[in-house]
C-alpha cells in the first residue's frame, strides 16, 4: 500500500484521496484507498482475529457494491442481523453453505474487489471454517475461475 494511503486514517480522508486520485488518473491509488476504507471500517467494528477482520471487510465491500449499484448508500440488510445472531464467522459459514452462491461475487469482480468474496476469505483462513464451507468455497471459486477463461 502506498504511503499516502497508509497515512489516510479516516474514511473522509480516504474518500478525498479517491476523488483526487481519480482526477489525476491514479486508479491504483484510488483502489488502494477503497481497500483502506474497508480496513478502517472492519477494524472499528471490533474484530478479534485476522479472519474476522477480513470477513467484515467482505461485508463492507459488498455494501460498496450495493451502494454503487443503487446510487445511494446501501447496507447489507440481511447480513448484519445474521452477524449479530451468529457472529461474523457463523454468518459467513451460513451464507456460503446455502445452496445458491453468495450474492455479489460478479459485482465484486467488476469493482476489483473479488478477494473480498466470503469464499475467498474462507480459503485464506481454512482453520477457522468448517470442511463443508471450505469445499463449497473451493468449488465456487474454481467455477468462477473457469468462467473467466
Amino acid at each position: 500500500m502506498d504511503d499516502i494511503v497508509k497515512r489516510a486514517d479516516t474514511i473522509k480522508k480516504c474518500e478525498n484521496l479517491i476523488s483526487n486520485a481519480k482526477a489525476n488518473g491514479r486508479e491504483d491509488i484510488a483502489k488502494q484507498a477503497v481497500e483502506r476504507i474497508l480496513q478502517i471500517r472492519a477494524e472499528a467494528h471490533g474484530a478479534e482475529t485476522v479472519a474476522e477482520v477480513e470477513a467484515l471487510q467482505a461485508v463492507y465491500a459488498y455494501e460498496k457494491v450495493l451502494s454503487a449499484k443503487n446510487g445511494k448508500s446501501t447496507k447489507a440488510s440481511r447480513t448484519w442481523p445474521m452477524i449479530k445472531r451468529h457472529g461474523i464467522v457463523g454468518a459467513v459459514e451460513r451464507a456460503v453453505n446455502r445452496p445458491k452462491e453468495t450474492k455479489g461475487y460478479h459485482a465484486l469482480v467488476e469493482m476489483g474487489l473479488e478477494k473480498h468474496a466470503f469464499e475467498a476469505v474462507i480459503l485464506r483462513h481454512p482453520h477457522v471454517f468448517s470442511e463443508e464451507a471450505i469445499e463449497i468455497s473451493k468449488q465456487r471459486i474454481s467455477e468462477w475461475d473457469s468462467e473467466k477463461t
